[in-house]
């Protein structure tokens, strides 16, 4: 019996991960609970076992007390006991291998669905990838392979929860890690990641060794380790930016591909105002802002854009105002081409547009544009083609469209 005992004892912590010491306590407690079912509670019992060799001694009042002597419902609690500490032990193990995975990716296969959730076979155990966590439109089928990352390990009645997700911006950094091997030896350190799961990324990224480009360690040669991280993430756009200590050039390299103009840093507010051309502001703002949004992430700091003419398109101002430019964006006018609404117009725009008094419907800063260009008259504005006006400064095609018939009008 002894020998046998012994024998289990190591097969479960072999084969379980269990230690001998856990099991052993188990089955002391189990007997412990047996012996005081079968002689009363009053009775003074001790159990002990010797892990190496497997022997079991229980005495009651000092006296040795045989196996046979517990009965049959004694040693049925017993069994229940010692399967439920045994179990409890494997979930222990499990929660605290799992424990020291967090903020690591893992592999699997799709189980099953319920409600809201992938579950996830993760060998031992199971993990749950809310719906939220999945990238947009990406589905699953049973039985295909999951990775995802480790972002907390619950403990529930059920045993360890694994919770994974494909949308955390951990995921993104482990994925740069595990493709670039200058990451895992340091040589390369990631210092900021803002992500918009499923739309872009935009990583920051600096480089210990004067030798090494972060950023082309990160590409890779002919792109070959970014395309292995955008194919995991489904065609998810990923900007590698070079990290900076000056927020200056932080601020310029995290808003590419938008060419900032000039920038205005105000410290104590943490905050940052950027000028930019007309042609680089949709570049700048982004397709639904993100490209402002996640740069503001990634530096931590507040941007605001503040969109600007060419120098050729901006009109002087009064006399009283002068060495500054009118933004024709912050006049009122239109605020993309395809517009075409006419707004308040400031005073003291310093240009003569007698010659166009007659054209009527449109604003005297637009007048004031179009003397600037070069269009003194009506009749050079009913020659006029749409393309041409469009070149202005404040002027799209359906405002152009509406000069040259208002020109025309004027003249019959």
């Amino acid at each position: 019996m002894a020998n046998e005992l012994s024998v289990v004892l190591e097969y479960i912590e072999r084969e379980k991960g269990i230690d001998k010491a856990i099991v052993v306590e188990a089955i002391e407690a189990a007997l412990l609970s047996a012996a005081r079912k079968r002689f009363g509670e009053t009775a003074v019992i001790t159990v002990a076992i010797n892990a190496k060799t497997g022997q079991i001694d229980v005495n009651k009042d000092g006296e040795s007390v045989r196996s046979d002597e517990f009965g049959r419902i004694a040693a049925q609690t017993a069994r229940q006991i010692i399967m439920q500490k045994i179990r409890e032990a494997e979930r222990e193990i499990v929660f605290q291998s799992f424990q020291a995975k967090v903020g690591d990716i893992t592999n699997g296969i799709a189980h099953r669905f319920e409600k809201g959730t992938v579950i996830v076979d993760l060998g031992k155990t199971e993990g749950v990838l809310a719906y939220r966590d999945l990238l947009p439109k990406e589905e699953y089928k049973q039985g295909a392979r999951v990775r995802a990352l480790i972002v907390e390990v619950r403990k529930t009645n059920r045993g360890p929860q694994i919770v994974l997700s494909r949308t955390n911006p951990g995921f993104v950094k482990r994925l740069f890690e595990l493709e670039v091997p200058e990451i895992y030896e340091g040589i390369v350190e990631i210092r900021a990641i803002a992500r918009m799961p499923g739309e872009r990324t935009k990583i920051a990224v600096a480089s210990t060794d004067d030798k090494v480009d972060s950023v082309g360690a990160c590409v890779g040669v002919r792109g070959s380790r970014i395309k292995n991280i955008v194919r995991e993430l489904h065609g998810e756009k990923v900007d590698i930016i070079r990290w900076s200590d000056d927020i200056r050039e932080f601020v310029r390299e995290a808003m590419k591909p938008a060419k900032i103009s000039s920038l205005d840093v105000l410290a104590q507010e943490k905050k940052v105002e950027i000028d930019v051309d007309e042609d680089q502001l949709s570049l700048a703002i982004g397709k639904r802002g993100q490209n402002v949004r996640l740069a503001a992430q990634l530096v931590g700091w507040e941007i605001t854009i503040r969109g600007r003419e060419p120098a050729e398109a901006q009109l002087p101002l009064s006399e009283g105002e002068a060495g500054e430019i009118i933004d024709l964006r912050a006049l009122g006018e239109d605020s993309s081409p395809e517009t075409g609404g006419d707004e308040a117009e400031p005073a003291g725009v310093d240009v003569d547009i007698q010659d166009l008094a007659e054209l009527g419907g449109i604003s005297d800063t637009i007048k004031a544009a179009l003397v600037t260009a070069g269009y003194r008259t009506l009749e050079a504005l009913a020659q006029a083609a749409v393309e041409q006006l469009v070149s202005i400064a404040g002027i799209g095609e359906k405002r152009a469209e509406k000069i040259i018939a208002a020109a025309k009008q004027a003249l019959q």
